[in-house]
């Protein structure tokens, strides 16, 4: 069964049309990702899917329910947010029980699905504990607890671990990606990082400006993107797009070559000059300019290089991409 249906779905606060003829299907068990710059639109469609906000005109159906006309707490969804929304003056047991107890659960049921998501999250000792007593990691994980405790149809995740430093980001989403496994369930996800759209999607939706750009798996967007859009979106660094004029007279297309497709090459086609070098261990960053256009070449290993200095920068030429003046990808 499809767990999420979105047909023509629209979104407007006054005169700004925020959502634009979206058409989605999640599948039952499917983990998919929103991913989009600011403003894009995610958050807010996350939100008429979850009913914090009705659709202008299209239809919403969640396990085969249109549910339009349905309030938020009878969608058969549960929602983490990005700011945890725990209730400070309860327990992490009390905050994990207490939409299950609102719903009639009997107590046998409450402490069995608070077992079962406590030994999930690894929260066993902190039971007992108030949200201020825990670390950002903590909380968010309670706030997934609580998610699970309801045993939704439908999880939904609004940018769960944009209040998190970078060590407990990586765990966070190892933590997920994990939950996702043993449980089996159906889960959007809306993120502006890229890298936790490419680590947890099955399936990544693309969006600018209220629009889909392309849907489909993390290396099918990597390797094929449909446009000049989602080629420079996803990938860290970024793809680089140069005048193809710099490589072959006369040729007024667009060069797209990932940063990992370049190397140092004394006969290579793009002579650059060094403006800054990124050390990472195992990776060095070389950031340089061909004239009036900036390179980022991402070189395995360590290179000692330095600012000024001039290279020159070899490509496959069947690792490229081309695009025409307005974005659109030639094959």
């Amino acid at each position: 069964m499809t767990a999420l249906s979105l047909r023509n779905v629209n979104k407007s606060f006054g005169e700004v049309h925020v959502l634009k003829d979206i058409n989605l299907d999640v599948e039952d068990g499917e983990f998919v990702v929103f991913v989009g710059p600011s403003g894009c639109g995610k958050s807010t469609l996350l939100r008429v899917i979850a009913g914090l906000e009705d659709a202008t005109s299209g239809e919403v159906r969640i396990g085969g329910d249109v549910v339009n006309l349905t309030p938020p707490s009878k969608r058969g969804i549960a929602m983490v947010f990005q700011s945890y929304a725990l209730y400070p003056h309860l327990s992490v047991r009390g905050n994990m029980t207490l939409a299950l107890k609102q719903e009639g659960q009997s107590k046998p049921v409450i402490e069995e699905r608070v077992q079962k998501a406590s030994k999930m999250l690894d929260l066993d000792p902190y039971l007992d504990r108030f949200p201020s007593e825990l670390s950002g990691g903590q909380r968010q994980r309670v706030a997934i607890g609580r998610a699970i405790v309801r045993e939704p149809k439908l999880f939904l995740f609004d940018e769960p671990l944009s209040n998190l430093d970078a060590a407990l980001r990586m765990n966070t989403r190892i933590e997920i990606a994990n939950l996702h496994r043993q449980l089996g369930a159906s889960m959007v996800y809306v993120t502006h990082d890229q890298t936790e759209a490419m680590t947890l999607a099955d399936k990544i939706v693309v969006l600018r400006e209220g629009r889909v750009e392309q849907i489909g798996s993390p290396m099918d967007l990597y390797n094929d993107p449909a446009n000049q859009f989602v080629a420079g979106f996803l990938g860290s660094p970024s793809m680089n797009f140069l005048p193809a004029e710099l490589v072959q007279e006369g040729d007024d297309r667009i060069l797209g070559i990932r940063p990992e497709d370049l190397f140092l090459d004394d006969n290579g086609a793009l002579a650059a000059r060094v403006s800054h070098v990124e050390n990472l261990g195992g990776d060095t960053n070389v950031i340089a300019h061909l004239n009036d256009h900036q390179i980022t070449a991402r070189l395995f290993g360590q290179h000692a290089l330095e600012e000024g200095q001039d290279l020159r920068f070899g490509f496959e030429p069947q690792r490229t991409y081309h695009f025409d003046s307005a974005g659109s990808r030639l094959h």
